[in-house]
């Protein structure tokens, strides 16, 4: 019954069968290797069109180097006041982009709004050097509440950013997942749509470690590589991050782990549901579910062996937000997810 995190699950077995299967021999290293070439053009393949791909280490460097990429002295980047840039990497990315400043924006759901963006930005007016400059728009797919931006949303938000002659990156830590929820092409969601650059996110869908920085624009990825050194996440042995990336796309391996993630998201809302006593301020649209329920009932779950974290509910409506007696925890499924494991939790919910 372990809910607390999709990055507390394991690697497939087909992403440890690529790296077992490319554990011998000698390549050679720092992303020269034919492995690393032969992903690349795979990347190529699913986007539908060439693109300049970055291994990095983590989701954080992901985004902050990404950001980095199109740094201004001064600048503000704009994202969700929830966003994991926000709230979740310690200033990473304030400190790649040396000193930018992430301008947090409202937003129910999880997600900006392109009227409160233009709001956002409107306070750093082109032109005036004491205010700095609009450097970049961050969104989240799925965002930090469970939801999915849609195509539409998403070319909104680029039309903003696009009156102020900036980029649109995505953190798609969960990309496959909302990927999936959608329905969509790789190129609809990212490039179609307007994101000029995505922090493309394997390691919670089953890689053991692998993350990447994609550019849509070839022209704009000039330099990247200096980023990403000077940053520390240039791996010397990069066919392992491309091994790990040939078992997760064999066989369309990602999309159906995502589907089951998602799949047990939905098994256990509506089991949620059935139970009664709590309730959804967000509704549940990737493998994230954000239910309020008693305080009482989560210390009783927590005490029969359930794993999950509490959640924050500061960006809930006034009318949302959890009683003196109640508490919003975070539920978060993964490809090892079984239905058992559903069962069980809601077992004990029901006791």
């Amino acid at each position: 019954m372990n809910f607390a995190s999709d990055n507390w699950t394991g690697a497939t077995a087909a992403v440890m069968a690529a790296l077992a299967r490319h554990n011998t021999g000698v390549a050679s290293g720092y992303g020269t290797d034919p492995l690393t070439d032969a992903m690349t053009k795979r990347f190529a393949e699913i986007f539908e069109r060439d693109v300049a791909v970055y291994y990095v280490g983590t989701g954080t460097a992901a985004n902050s180097l990404a950001l980095a990429a199109y740094a201004k002295p001064g600048g503000a980047y704009f994202g969700h006041q929830d966003s994991h840039i926000q709230v979740d990497e310690c200033g990473c990315p304030e400190f790649m982009t040396a000193g930018g400043r992430i301008v947090g924006v409202p937003g129910e759901n999880g997600k900006i709004t392109p009227q409160a963006l233009r709001e956002k930005m409107a306070a750093y007016p082109d032109g005036v050097v004491h205010h700095g400059q609009v450097a970049a728009v961050s969104i989240t797919q799925a965002t930090e509440c469970g939801t999915i931006y849609t195509l539409d949303e998403i070319a909104a938000i680029k039309a903003e950013a696009t009156a102020r002659k900036i980029p649109l990156h995505m953190d798609g830590a969960r990309f496959a997942n909302a990927l999936v929820a959608l329905g969509v092409t790789p190129a609809e969601m990212t490039w179609k749509s307007g994101v000029d650059v995505l922090s493309f996110g394997a390691t919670k869908n089953g890689c053991w470690c692998a993350e990447a920085v994609i550019f849509f624009d070839l022209e704009a990825a000039r330099g990247f590589e200096y980023f990403r050194k000077r940053g520390g996440h240039l791996f010397s042995k990069s066919r392992f991050v491309s091994a790990q990336l040939e078992g997760y796309f064999e066989n369309d391996n990602w999309l159906d782990t995502a589907r089951h993630s998602n799949a047990m998201a939905q098994v256990l809302k509506q089991g949620i549901d059935a139970v009664g006593g709590a309730r959804f301020p967000w509704p549940v649209e990737a493998n994230e579910l954000l239910p309020i329920i008693k305080r009482s009932m989560a210390e009783k779950l927590e005490a029969g062996g359930a794993k999950f974290y509490g959640y924050p509910t500061g960006s809930l409506r006034q009318e949302d937000q959890p009683a003196e007696d109640e508490v919003m925890i975070r539920l978060v499924t993964s490809f090892a997810t079984t239905e058992a494991d559903c069962t069980a939790f809601l077992d004990l919910m029901k006791s």
